[in-house]
């Protein structure tokens, strides 16, 4: 799904404009990823949890070169789904 698949689906649904639904869900969007960046983790009961992690220094090989490269730490966004989400992927994906 992307962003303007979910404006749609939010304003067909709550009965909205679609500028209106795209102003929502823009600012949702937003005030997650401001919390994230500050480091707070995001909360959704129904979805899951947005958190800050780190990853650490590493080694890499560029891949045209062949030449080693120190790749350095970076802040990385994780995502743990809730129970609920995790059984409704398995149950979908089930069949297939």
């Amino acid at each position: 799904m992307t962003q303007t698949e979910l404006i749609e689906k939010v304003a067909k649904e709550q009965e909205l404009s679609k500028a209106k639904a795209e102003k929502i869900v823009k600012a949702v969007l937003s005030a997650i990823g401001e919390a994230i960046s500050k480091g707070e983790e995001v909360r959704l009961s129904e979805l899951g949890v947005f958190k800050l992690g780190q990853r650490s220094e590493r080694k890499g090989r560029n891949p045209r070169t062949g030449e080693i490269l120190t790749i350095p730490p970076k802040r990385v966004v994780k995502f743990v789904a809730t129970k609920h989400i995790r059984e409704a992927v398995n149950t979908v994906g089930a069949g297939k």
